[in-house]
């Protein structure tokens, strides 16, 4: 067997943000390729993300329905979104779960990470799996609503197969849980 190949890494030289909000960083980068030629690269700088699939004590998923301004859409998701500065990964989720679909749980467990565009974004999304779901005053944001949507495994795969559950991240997030749910 061969030895793999080592790939030549990029040096920073400078970075520029362009922009920044309260959810991310619009950045670039002044960088120095393997060629020794400059470039820039622009992206985009979080800290981080988080979904969760709430799995309630029949065994049904928990999505939530929302609308998705840039595709003029409604999309089921599961619930998510982003970590804030300085917040731990467990805490977003538990916000993100009690704001979006209106529950706490007993059993919040981080089951693998990804990145969900990683030609644009540093972000990495942790996915958890919650259990012994309790409901909670759900608060959304200003800029949100959501309506809960218990749904059967078999179902959720239909909806998959039908283009309903089209967002990427719950796909990704729905991947890693097959992983583990075996």
């Amino acid at each position: 067997m061969s030895k793999p190949q080592v790939l030549k890494k990029w040096r920073t030289l400078s970075s520029v943000v362009e922009r920044e909000n309260a959810w991310w960083k619009y950045k670039y980068d002044v960088v120095e390729l393997p060629s020794r030629e400059r470039g820039e690269y622009h992206y985009v700088e979080t800290n981080g993300s988080v979904m969760i699939v709430p799995v309630d004590g029949s065994g049904e998923l928990i999505l939530v329905r929302q609308y998705r301004y840039l595709n003029r859409r409604e999309s089921f998701e599961f619930p998510g979104g982003g970590v804030k500065k300085g917040q731990h990964v467990s805490s977003a989720a538990r916000a993100e779960l009690a704001e979006e679909a209106g529950l706490t749980a007993d059993l919040l467990e981080p089951i693998g990470s990804f990145n969900p565009f990683n030609g644009v974004t540093s972000e990495l999304c942790t996915v958890f799996i919650a259990y012994g779901l309790h409901a909670w005053p759900q608060k959304p944001d200003s800029t949100e609503e959501f309506f809960v949507h218990p749904i059967s495994r078999t179902n959720f795969e239909r909806y998959i197969k039908t283009g309903e559950v089209w967002d990427g991240m719950t796909l990704a997030a729905w991947s890693i849980f097959l992983q583990i749910d075996q």
